[in-house]
């Protein structure tokens, strides 16, 4: 289970150079190489909620209506929302042909096409959440169950699982943080949608506004507001900005709200208080109100759908219904005699989440103490409301907005009322131990006191945070970024970032990085070589110089070829920036000091790269003068061989300040082992040589054995686990007369008989048994 964890992560988490490398055109989603035609492939689309993955489905339902992805007669998409409703039940066949779409004839001749011809099929589930427990679902006792009825978690389980179908093609998209990683075994690829870039959030605004008569103004009044235009990088919230700043200049105002909950507020206040009259006011505050409880409701069901039956009452479906807050649709009826039944489903996720913290506020029955267990910062023993993960941020936004004249329209609490609530959340917080929250936790609970817009409690959060802060493999979102570089501005300490795989875009990168008050960080390399090239184009050379002087590399363990290269193209780097230096100052020796300060390397690519990576490391071994640990053991074996130990010898004489060398477990034999010791004297820092669980056998021995008296520095030698006999170990114990230098000599082998062995540490000590 821990591994599948690490392999879902490893799958949504890349730098931005990742991103941009492993991007795909639509025609290529459905490419899997090295694949068996006749078996069900499963291809998964990640992102964020509002970050366009609905879209990207309807556009390949649209290129194949067009002639596109011709290797698919049919292609079935359906909203899970609208479909995972448990009191629901479907046959294959009702949710095909019922549910998608119903052929005026011949339906039974088409289920039938379908079940004998399942390549020919693309079977897409949009918002693929709350399902993720498919390898515990019931299975089907139904003798046909692609005919007979059963649950949706049933028919899926049998789809993903390959008991139903098997053969078709399965497009699931769903957040990053619905636990895919339950069946993560089972997918074929896994593709993931960042949002846009600046550039195409300028896009989007401009194309927007293209007939408006505000085209000009409105970009720049977007801009202006940077959290706002950070928030622009998700489609979703770009057209909630646009239609609000719309809004704003047709009433000529000059300025947009600061936070997120402003932004929805104005947004109910358009929708529905502009046109309300007097008498129409407090039937609309109760309507609102009722919605609220149902958006909360569903929320903690990870719902957004339910039987349109089940509304109180037929006011509150046409108010919904009127001001877009609901979109109807159709269920499937098992026979012609049944009546048509429908439902509802919030028409947008960012609505729910804003009406379920409407609801926490207004409701009667929850007491201001209660409402701090629905923030998402709480100790690890609670469980956060991460499917509902807006709602706590305007929680507490509503909380100090609740002497807006607008939201006190919806309430009919007094100012003591407000007043006492935020007093609530104020001592919570003041309370809260800031420095055990997870980076998760902690950047929640910036971006909730973001949202207050409170001085004390942002300087308070600010005055509070640790000096060493790591984000490391935590997703940073444009806002994310816009929200930590604030209130690191408000702190007078001096912060550590660790911004490892934390998928910042080069544009935040480069403003944490310029803080003056940020003296050191840790980043992917590719994303800080990115960087750095882009400062040398706009010969921004003050901060070049700055940023190079912040990078933290120190230690680096290179987990694929791409960290091989990564590390390649920082030296590269480096040669670069001196030839700058040396253009613009004559001065020879400057050096990027994370490159000049590295001291620790750990090589743990796999027997699948293992000798191509190293032989690739070797050529830049000598840029690290202060390497002091080489660390070429590996739980996967790196299998360097002896090819791989006579290309690490080669450049020993470069490595002056190495003091510990691990080649354990890397398929060694004595042919490696003689380039190594003809090479090792050169290692003239060298106090612990690691050769644990190869294959050396006594020949190796006898070179190690030539050397030893020549390695000075040698203090701890390894070669345990090899197939050295009682020849080869009485070969290293002479030796080891030669060398008072050496403390400790570890040479248990099965292929020496324990009684050799005995003898050797009675002579000597310094061999352990």
């Amino acid at each position: 289970k821990n591994s599948a964890k690490t392999m879902e992560k490893e799958l949504v988490t890349f730098s931005l150079q990742e991103k941009e490398e492993t991007g795909i055109d639509r025609s290529q989603i459905f490419q899997i190489p090295q694949r068996k035609d006749l078996e069900t492939k499963v291809i998964v689309v990640l992102g964020k909620a509002g970050i366009g993955k609905s879209i990207l489905v309807q556009k390949i339902c649209q290129d194949w209506s067009n002639g596109e992805f011709s290797q698919f007669e049919f292609v079935f998409w359906f909203d899970c929302k609208q479909i995972s409703l448990p009191e629901k039940l479907y046959s294959l066949k009702e949710l095909l042909l019922e549910f998608f779409v119903k052929p005026r004839e011949g339906s039974n001749e088409i289920f039938e096409y379908i079940l004998q011809n399942p390549a020919k099929v693309l079977l897409i589930f949009d918002g693929f959440k709350g399902l993720h427990d498919h390898e515990n679902f019931p299975r089907s006792s139904a003798s046909q169950p692609e005919k007979d009825l059963c649950s949706i978690k049933e028919l899926l389980s049998g789809l993903i699982q390959k008991k139903i179908l098997n053969g078709c093609t399965l497009l699931f998209t769903a957040r990053p943080k619905d636990k895919l990683y339950q069946y993560m075994s089972k997918v074929d690829k896994t593709i993931e949608i960042v949002g846009f870039s600046p550039q195409q959030r300028e896009l989007y605004i401009t194309r927007y506004f293209e007939e408006s008569p505000y085209c000009d103004s409105a970009l720049k009044l977007i801009k202006e507001c940077e959290y706002l235009f950070s928030h622009c990088y998700s489609p979703v919230m770009c057209r909630f900005v646009c239609f609000l700043c719309e809004a704003v200049l047709e009433m000529g105002e000059k300025s947009l709200p600061s936070t997120l909950t402003e932004v929805f507020l104005k947004f109910f206040q358009q929708k529905i208080m502009l046109m309300q009259t007097d008498v129409t006011a407090t039937q609309n505050q109760e309507n609102l109100a009722t919605l609220a409880r149902i958006a909360w409701c569903l929320g903690e069901k990870h719902q957004s759908a339910m039987k349109s039956d089940l509304i109180p009452s037929k006011e509150v479906k046409e108010f919904a219904l009127k001001y877009g807050f609901f979109l109807p649709f159709a269920f499937p009826r098992h026979s012609d005699s049944e009546e048509e039944e429908f439902g509802t489903t919030f028409s947008d996720f960012v609505i729910q989440n804003f009406l379920c913290a409407l609801h926490l506020l207004l409701a009667e029955e929850l007491k201001d103490k209660n409402l701090t267990k629905y923030l998402s910062f709480l100790s690890k023993k609670k469980k956060p409301y991460n499917w509902l993960d807006l709602m706590p941020r305007f929680l507490v936004g509503l909380m100090f907005l609740q002497d807006d004249p607008y939201f006190c329209s919806l309430s009919n609490e007094d100012a003591k009322q407000s007043t006492k609530k935020q007093k609530t959340l104020l001592k919570y917080i003041r309370r809260l131990q800031i420095n055990t929250l997870c980076a998760e936790r902690l950047l929640e609970l910036l971006c909730c006191v973001y949202e207050t817009q409170n001085n004390y409690l942002l300087q308070h959060v600010a005055l509070r945070l640790e000096p060493d802060l790591s984000f490391l493999g935590v997703a940073l979102t444009p806002p994310d970024v816009h929200v930590l570089l604030s209130i690191l501005k408000r702190s007078r300490k001096e912060f550590s970032l660790d911004l490892q795989n934390s998928s910042i875009d080069m544009q935040g990168l480069q403003a944490l990085v310029s803080l003056r008050n940020v003296t050191s960080f840790r980043a992917s390399l590719s994303d800080t070589v990115r960087l750095w090239k882009s400062l040398e184009q706009t010969k921004d050379y003050e901060l070049l110089k700055a940023s190079t002087e912040k990078f933290v590399l120190d230690p680096f363990k290179a987990k694929t070829m791409k960290d091989i290269t990564d590390l390649a193209d920082l030296v590269e780097m480096q040669e670069k920036m001196m030839n700058c230096v040396r253009e613009a100052s004559g001065c020879t020796s400057y050096g990027i000091p994370a490159i000049r300060n590295l001291r620790k390397l750990e090589f743990a690519l796999g027997p699948a790269c293992g000798l191509q990576g190293l032989q690739k490391l070797v050529k830049i071994l000598a840029a690290f003068p202060s390497l002091q640990h080489l660390d070429l053991d590996a739980l996967s074996e790196n299998g360097i061989g002896d090819e791989g130990a006579k290309s690490l010898s080669e450049v020993f004489p470069t490595l002056t300040s190495l003091e510990t060398l691990n080649l354990s477990q890397n398929k060694i034999t004595d042919v490696g082992a003689e380039n190594l010791a003809a090479a090792l004297p050169s290692l003239s820092s060298l106090k612990t040589l690691s050769l644990y669980n190869n294959s050396i056998c006594d020949f190796g021995a006898e070179n190690l054995a030539k050397v030893l008296p020549a390695m000075r520095s040698l203090r701890v030698l390894d070669v345990q686990y090899n197939k050295i006999t009682g020849v080869g170990a009485q070969q290293l114990t002479d030796s080891l007369r030669k060398c008072p230098h050496i403390k400790n000599l570890v040479m248990w082998n099965p292929t020496i008989p324990y009684g050799v062995l005995e003898h050797l540490h009675q002579l000597d000590s310094r061999i352990s048994v």
